[in-house]
């Protein structure tokens, strides 16, 4: 490749790697108390449906949970503190998102580990399909002859 398609493609990695940490990252903060109680209720399981957030589910045990939070918002607990008192009183697996840490940090590690190492092999298969391509030289006039002469006897 010569230098100004490295550059390009480069450039084009480097605006996919910024969009994507924007995208991540970019999240708009909370304009009431009440879009922050529903952001943290989201992240956190129902303790009696488990297939919901505490935020969709209208069960009695979610409605307690959202209260909790929207006492414990009040008081001005930060949401690592309030998802950790959640979690000491009804278990880690309330929370829907695992933390990103120790073993649970696999969870999140492993799968990008995996995507980054399957283009890389795409990568070189592909750098050896075409070395191979150039490699194989062209027919010669004999072996022309042959083919015409097997394909038209």
């Amino acid at each position: 490749m010569t230098s100004g398609k490295w550059l390009s493609w480069g450039l084009l990695a480097l605006v996919l790697v910024v969009s994507l940490a924007v995208g991540v990252t970019g999240q708009r903060g909370d304009r009431t108390e009440a879009d922050r109680v529903n952001r943290i209720a989201r992240s956190v399981r129902c303790p009696t449906c488990r297939n919901l957030s505490a935020a969709e589910s209208d069960a009695v045990t979610a409605a307690a949970v959202r209260d909790e939070i929207r006492t414990r918002v009040k008081q001005g607990q930060s949401d690592a503190q309030i998802r950790g008192f959640l979690a000491s009183r009804y278990g880690g697996d309330i929370l829907l998102k695992p933390p990103a840490t120790g073993v649970a940090g696999l969870v999140w590690a492993v799968p990008v580990a995996l995507g980054i190492a399957a283009l890389a092999g795409l990568v070189a298969t592909f750098r050896r399909w075409k070395a191979t391509a150039r490699a194989t030289p062209d027919p010669s006039p004999e072996d022309r002859a042959l083919v015409e002469e097997a394909l038209h006897p």
